[in-house]
């Protein structure tokens, strides 16, 4: 298989730490900028501060950065890369942008902007929608001027970090597509089990395409009605359940399936495929290596002869090992979520005498299930229709 070589992948590695060694000395440049005294006017004042940055190349990329100010003070700035903005104007892309960020959402009495927009409209929607006035300044002067200009300054920053990090994606991207001989790899879809002892068995499934994880496109799924602790009959049950509805023509196919797992998860997995009737699905399994280190997993398919161990540096493993994690995360996110209900609802739904707004009255005062376990009969005798007699009762249930 082809590999990218080691001098190429280092040089890489440089110019993306020399990148990101850059950013970072302009944003604490910035931030030494922003403790200066203009930043707190010590004036009542709520407003918004949104700047547009777009590329000047054609390709759309754009940022629009929203600084946040609230009784006179800069609370801090999120940065927001709306898609299809090629052959957009930036004042077509703040205008855009105004319509969406802030319907259903409050709206600050002032909105400060980079771009010149036919504001009346705007303004009026706002205004109707969030019942006070809404002023959105295009000329602002002192220190909104300045607001303006940090709020600016951010987007080029927030900009040129997501070009880095999609630079380096493009470069992972690449060498999985070469070491897999898979030229069209774009779309990459990863399952993970998540359980304790086979208690409140979570599947995960997250998505990669276009150079990034796709959030809104991710899946969990509640395993039940299998032997606890059996990750095959789990990975088998979550495959079967997200590619049924590709087979119904739902979804679509991705260019690869990785599996967090060893060769029996990938045997799982296409056994389940091909009880859906799917046989040119590309697998590839993803197995803890030796003390469980990253670097040293090894790549399964039932396409290799032999497991593939690729070096802990390679580009096309950064990219495996960024999926797997994200795929880990959240079906251990998942599993804590649905151990946590189960646990608080048998606890405490098992003592006579508690019902659901008693037990809600219990979590809300002492903040969880936690809180209640470590509460004494006399502040569990504190809480709303808690009696005496029941907070003993409680105390003696739990302990």
């Amino acid at each position: 298989m082809e590999v990218i070589s080691g001098k190429m992948q280092q040089a890489a590695d440089r110019m993306e730490y020399e990148q990101a060694a850059s950013l970072r000395d302009q944003i604490q440049a910035l931030r030494k900028i922003r403790e200066k005294q203009f930043v707190d006017s010590g004036k009542v004042l709520d407003a918004d501060v949104v700047a547009c940055v777009l590329m000047n190349d054609g390709s759309g990329k754009v940022c629009v950065n929203l600084a946040m100010i609230r009784g006179g003070r800069h609370l801090g700035d999120k940065s927001f890369f709306p898609q299809n903005a090629v052959d957009c104007t930036p004042a077509a892309v703040v205008e855009a942008f105004l319509a969406q960020h802030y319907l259903n959402r409050s709206v600050p009495p002032l909105i400060i902007l980079s771009e010149k927009i036919e504001r009346e409209a705007i303004q009026d929607l706002l205004t109707e929608q969030c019942g006070h006035k809404i002023t959105i300044n295009l000329n602002p002067v002192g220190e909104k001027r300045v607001w303006l200009a940090m709020a600016t300054e951010n987007a080029h920053l927030a900009l040129k970090q997501m070009l880095s990090r999609q630079a380096s994606q493009e470069m992972r991207l690449l060498a999985l597509q070469q070491e897999l001989q898979m030229p069209g790899l774009n779309r990459i879809e990863c399952f993970d089990i998540s359980h304790t002892l086979g208690e409140a068995t979570v599947a995960s499934c997250v998505v990669y395409e276009n150079f990034s994880m796709r959030n809104n496109e991710y899946r969990r799924y509640n395993i039940d009605g299998i032997t606890p602790g059996d990750d095959y009959a789990a990975m088998r049950e979550a495959l079967s359940r997200r590619y049924q509805k590709v087979v119904s023509g739902e979804g679509q196919l991705p260019d690869l399936i990785l599996i967090d797992g060893e060769k029996g998860q990938v045997t799982a997995a296409q056994k389940a495929l091909q009880e859906l009737g799917i046989s040119d699905a590309n697998l590839l399994g993803v197995a803890k290596g030796e003390g469980r280190k990253p670097g040293l997993e090894q790549l399964i398919s039932p396409a290799l002869e032999k497991p593939l161990q690729l070096p802990s540096e390679h580009a096309a493993l950064h990219l495996i090992q960024q999926i797997r994690d994200e795929a880990h995360r959240f079906a251990i996110q998942g599993h804590r979520g649905r151990r946590g209900k189960a646990r608080t609802s048998s606890i405490l739904e098992n003592i006579s005498g508690i019902g659901t707004k008693r037990r809600q009255r219990l979590l809300g005062r002492f903040g969880g299930l936690k809180g209640v376990l470590t509460a004494s009969i006399e502040e569990l005798q504190q809480t709303e229709g808690i009696s005496r007699k029941l907070a003993e009762k409680i105390y003696k249930e739990i302990h």
